[in-house]
This record gives structure tokens, C-alpha cells and sequence, in this order.
């Protein structure tokens, strides 16, 4: 059971990481913390006496209390105790492992550790995440962000990031608010490679499917309008269905359902944000007595490693997540010697399978 003075201590270490007692500026008294936590004067003191020591807090004589730069309190010498934060919206599944994994053979290789972090794309993970690795210290950052197209809450953590002086690369999207560089593939570009080979083979009403609080669904569905504007004979037969990350999948299928059920309306492609979402709609499909590709074609996006074994197999644009990893990696470590890097735009390809059919 933890003792009075280590509550109060985490709890007062937790408001100066979290940012409600910022850096430089005076904390409450040892009287008003007393009151606070209904607390001894000597637990009181015992807490700040180890934040000071840790280097959270420093006093001023007659003065009292302030909050120090611990983002920059420590010195390690050790590069072998160094970690790189890693950011990602999942870790243990669809492409991120891969990812990760590279991300880790370049790190480990150069004698440091990665701290790895989730934030499911809810932005209190994320903060959470980020607070946590400054607080660790962290060499740099390589962050997946967060729902990139949407308003930020945490920009305030970016600009401690940026303050520290630590180095920070974005990977699969990135916020155009913070100067970062960052390793992508053109999501636009590809989604529009993989609309024109189905327009280009007799397809014409193609349903696009995707997700909208994320910039790679944002360019992926752009790529799908640019296709169609390249083909204008067709430009006025597509369809398009956004959703969001929080939306439940079993809702979205539903919608799906509901624009394609009726064989009179039925279109006869359905390009998908993504492999997780493309499987699901097939399945979906299935249940429904539609037939893949003989009714409805169904492409995806990533290249998801299971995407090759499902029947029939999915006709998808590769996302080159080892390379991502190992190029953002080797990004940062660069950043680390020289001070600044430059965004990295990686190669895609289209991977042509049984889920679609020239009609």
C-alpha cells in the first residue's frame, strides 16, 4: 500500500508533467498543499524534497516553490540507458508490427532502445504517451499522429517537444500545424493507380469507402476523385462513403449493405480506405449471397499480410511498412547527428489479385 507522501508526490509530479503546473511558474505553498491533501507538513516536505531532488521543483529562497525544465534536467552519458519514443496507433496488429520491427533493427543497431506507446487514435493516449516519454527522457520521437485531420488538443505538448530540442520524425501522415519531417507513401497517387486500373477494366459506379479523420483517408479518397476526373466519360458514376475512426465497424458495414443490397443500384467495385475494412466487407458480401468478385469486385489498401491467404485474395496497394520503419529510423538517427532532416516520400505498387475481375 502506497504511503501518504508517495500519493502525494505522484500526484504532484503528475500536474507538472501533464502541464497544469508549468515550467518556471510557482506551485502552491507547503501550507496550501497541507490542505490540498489534508496532510502533515512533514509528508509535505518529504514529497517536494524528492521532486527537488528528481529535478521537478526547485526553491527560491523566500520565495518558494517552481516548476524546473525537467523536460532538459537530465544528462545521460550512457547512450546505452538512451530510448527512442515510438508512437503508434496500434501496436500489435494489421501493419504496425512491421513497422515497429524496423523501426527497431536500425535503433538497436546504433546501442539504443526504443519506448513504445499506443494511443488507439484517441487523443488522451496520445497525450498521455508523449508526457510520458519526455518525462523519460527520450532521445527523439518517430509518432504515427493521432486523427491528422482533425482540430489538435495537444499541440502544446508538440511545442514542449520542439522546446526540448528533441528531435521528431511523423510516419504514414503528419500535422501541417508543426514542421516536422516525415515518411509517407503518396496516398493520393497510389488510391488513384488503383482506381484506374479498375476504371480502366470496364468498372464505372465503384463505391469509395473512407476514412476521413486521418489524412491518409482524406488523400486516398482524393486519389479517388482524381481518378475519376481522368476519366471523364465515368466522372458522374462514383459514389463515396466517409466514416471516422470511432465510428463501430458492424455500423459502417451496415451502410455499406444499405448501398449495395439492391442488385438495380449495386455498383460493381468497392475500393476500401484499407485491408482490415476490405476483408470485413467481404465477409459482409458473403453473408448477404454476394459473390467476389462475380458480383461486386472488392480492393483494399496496405497489402496486410493476411490479404494474400484470404479466398479470394486481395487486390490491394502495398504500404512498404518495414521500409517506413527502418527509413524513419534512419531519418531520425540522422537528425540526431546533423540537427534537421527532410520528409521521405516511399514507393507503393499495385498487387493485383482474385477479389477484382475486368468486366
Amino acid at each position: 500500500m502506497e504511503t501518504k507522501y508517495v500519493k502525494v508526490k505522484k500526484s504532484i509530479k503528475s500536474n507538472i508533467i501533464n502541464g497544469k503546473y508549468k515550467i518556471n511558474e510557482k506551485i502552491p505553498t507547503e501550507s496550501e498543499l497541507m490542505a490540498m491533501y489534508s496532510v502533515s507538513r512533514y509528508t509535505i516536505r518529504r514529497a517536494v524534497g524528492d521532486l527537488e531532488h528528481e529535478g521537478y521543483i526547485y526553491r527560491v529562497q523566500g520565495g518558494g516553490m517552481y516548476v524546473n525544465d525537467w523536460i532538459n534536467k537530465k544528462v545521460s552519458a550512457d547512450r546505452s540507458n538512451q530510448s527512442v519514443g515510438v508512437v503508434t496507433t496500434h501496436i500489435a496488429d494489421y501493419i504496425f508490427p512491421n513497422i515497429i520491427s524496423g523501426i527497431d533493427q536500425v535503433i538497436s543497431e546504433q546501442g539504443l532502445s526504443i519506448l513504445i506507446g499506443n494511443t488507439h487514435d484517441e487523443y488522451d493516449n496520445e497525450r498521455h504517451n508523449l508526457l510520458n516519454m519526455l518525462d523519460n527522457d527520450v532521445v527523439g520521437f518517430i509518432i504515427e499522429p493521432t486523427r491528422s485531420t482533425l482540430e489538435n488538443p495537444n499541440l502544446d505538448v508538440y511545442q514542449m517537444i520542439v522546446e526540448s530540442g528533441k528531435p521528431a520524425v511523423f510516419i504514414n501522415a503528419h500535422y501541417p500545424q508543426l514542421d516536422f519531417p516525415y515518411v509517407e507513401i503518396d496516398d493520393t497517387e497510389c488510391e488513384k493507380k488503383l482506381m484506374d486500373y479498375l476504371l480502366d477494366n470496364g468498372h464505372e459506379q465503384v463505391l469509395g469507402v473512407f476514412q476521413v479523420d486521418d489524412l491518409q483517408g482524406v488523400n486516398r479518397m482524393n486519389g479517388f476523385i482524381k481518378s475519376y476526373q481522368t476519366h471523364p466519360q465515368v466522372s458522374s458514376s462514383g459514389d463515396i462513403m466517409m466514416y471516422r475512426s470511432s465510428d463501430d465497424i458492424n455500423n459502417v458495414l451496415d451502410k455499406v449493405k444499405d448501398r449495395v443490397i439492391s442488385p438495380d443500384v449495386r455498383p460493381t467495385a468497392i475500393v476500401c480506405y484499407n485491408d482490415q475494412l476490405a476483408i470485413e466487407v467481404i465477409g459482409m458480401l458473403s453473408k448477404e449471397g454476394i459473390s467476389v468478385p462475380d458480383d461486386i469486385s472488392v480492393a483494399g489498401f496496405d497489402d496486410y499480410e493476411i490479404s494474400k491467404y484470404i479466398d479470394p485474395g486481395l487486390t490491394t496497394m502495398v504500404h512498404p511498412k518495414r521500409e517506413m520503419g527502418t527509413t524513419a529510423a534512419k531519418l531520425l538517427l540522422d537528425m540526431l547527428k546533423k540537427g534537421d532532416g527532410s520528409p521521405k516520400i516511399l514507393d507503393s505498387k499495385l498487387i493485383i489479385r482474385n477479389s477484382t475481375k475486368t468486366i
